[in-house]
């Protein structure tokens, strides 16, 4: 019987198509994540923005996809038009690579767990931080073909950034390998059953979630689209659906930071003591509490955008140097302890 189940859920036509389920998930939850964003601004600046369109502001979604796609779609004259064109793709490509190998939530069927992914590996955290590197390449490609001033110091702001907190962020992924003694993620999630790692390592928690936070450009490290300072940065000259594959992606990568941060210390789809033993809701309810943590970070990240002023670009490169960089050490050095005293 447990073969028959295996050979069922690891068919690789069974797998494709759970793929493409994933995106279509993940799409759907990018539009979620973008209204409920705007509903949120809303009550929290006391203001109706884009509430008035339909109940709640749910139709805002449908104007704004017409919008972009009865825009025109602008080249700019001197624009290196095959960078111009190609760079959304590249953006887009580096959300598709990862969502390959991040799971989405398990089953539990006759006591055994099967993940809810598209595929497994045995690095998939390195794979993970890999494709999501390929977005800054996607952004240069998209600065230095528009020849655009802003949009290249757009890009450059963005370099700085991202290099300044790739580094606390990958000490702190090592620490939580280290601690799981796995670099799947698929494992990693399942070595949180007893404890969550956010209680074995807090500090190390807080330093990823502010890297990671900086590293998805999310508000307050959004220099490299500041109104105020760069029109729309990286991405002004952009029009018609070209911005709004940018915009889309920076929402996806929104979702898929929130489940990293679930996966990695907040014990992912582990449920607890008290609903183990609730066997008939075994199919859905892990998954359940997974995306459940997940909506609640994405709630929590939402919420600094409105209530945290920008950091100017000095400050971001001191914070992520001067104070995350030594703190990711002493996170590190604080695992290597535990491990030697046999405390995991």
């Amino acid at each position: 019987m447990m073969m028959d189940i295996e050979s069922i859920i690891y068919n690789p036509i069974l797998r494709g198509i759970l793929g493409l389920c994933i995106m279509g998930a993940v799409f759907g939850g990018a539009c979620v994540a973008v209204w409920f964003e705007r509903k949120l601004s809303a009550d929290v600046q006391q203001r109706y923005g884009p509430m008035r369109v339909g109940p709640h502001g749910l139709l805002q979604l449908a104007a704004d996809a017409i919008k972009l796609f009865t825009k025109e779609d602008i080249i700019p004259k001197n624009a290196d038009r095959l960078l111009f064109v190609s760079a959304p793709i590249v953006l887009m490509g580096s959300v598709f690579l990862m969502l390959v190998a991040l799971p989405f939530g398990a089953i539990i069927i006759d006591g055994q767990s099967y993940v809810i992914a598209a595929t497994e590996m045995d690095i998939s955290l390195l794979y993970i931080e890999a494709m999501s590197a390929i977005s800054i390449i996607g952004i240069f490609m998209v600065a230095y073909s528009a020849n655009n001033k802003f949009s290249v110091l757009g890009a450059f702001r963005n370099f700085a950034r991202m290099i300044g907190y790739e580094v606390p962020l990958g000490i702190c992924v090592v620490s939580v390998a280290i601690m799981a003694g796995s670099l799947n993620i698929v494992e990693i999630a399942e070595a949180q059953s007893p404890m969550w790692f956010i209680i074995m390592q807090p500090l190390g928690a807080i330093v990823f979630f502010i890297a990671l936070m900086a590293d998805m450009g999310r508000h307050p490290f959004d220099q490299n689209e500041s109104e105020e300072e760069l029109i729309a940065g990286w991405i002004t000259e952009y029009t018609s659906m070209r911005f709004g594959y940018g915009f889309f992606a920076e929402y996806i990568h929104l979702i898929l930071g929130s489940m990293l941060v679930v996966l990695l210390f907040l014990g992912g789809w582990n449920l607890p003591a008290f609903l183990t033993d609730i066997t008939i809701l075994g199919v859905i309810l892990p998954t359940a509490f997974y995306l459940l943590k997940v909506a609640l970070v994405m709630l929590f990240i939402i919420m600094i955008r409105w209530a945290v002023p920008r950091y100017r670009i000095d400050q971001v490169v001191d914070l992520s140097w001067k104070k995350l960089l030594p703190l990711s050490l002493l996170n590190l050095g604080w695992v290597i302890g535990l491990g030697l005293l046999g405390v995991y």
